[in-house]
């Protein structure tokens, strides 16, 4: 019966350990290897341009007299009639974009010309 040292059985362990390093390394390369083989060509594409970030909405609220938001309809009604498509809010959102190129004389004359109203919602109807 042969006896071991502490020092055999260290030797036999670190090249074991050796070994098994050395078969997990060459199956990683054929691993890799087949991996290789089975991938498609890739060739580079030029990148579709980044989609601008959304804008948030924001949902408001406000009063303005009849006559003005009759306005508001008639000059939808209109655009309609032209064949043009449009929403309320677009012709809202056209107008501040007016009003934001507009000079600030011309601006304040018109601010100044505007009927002031109540703050606030207005009362309900009871019928």
């Amino acid at each position: 019966m042969a006896v071991t040292t502490k020092r055999d059985t260290t030797t036999v362990r670190a090249v074991s350990r050796q070994k098994t390093a050395t078969v997990k390394d060459e199956v990683k390369k054929a691993e890799v290897a087949k991996v290789a083989a089975k991938a498609p060509v890739r060739l580079k594409v030029a990148k579709a341009p980044a989609k601008p970030a959304k804008t948030r909405l924001v949902r408001d609220s406000f009063t303005m007299p009849e006559d003005e938001y009759a306005i508001l309809g008639a000059t939808k009604k209109a655009c309609l009639k032209a064949g043009i498509e449009v929403k309320k809010s677009q012709l809202l959102r056209i107008g501040l974009l007016l009003l934001s190129q507009t000079e600030t004389p011309a601006l304040k004359k018109l601010i100044a010309e505007l009927p002031v109203l109540k703050a606030g919602r207005p009362k309900k109807d009871r019928d």
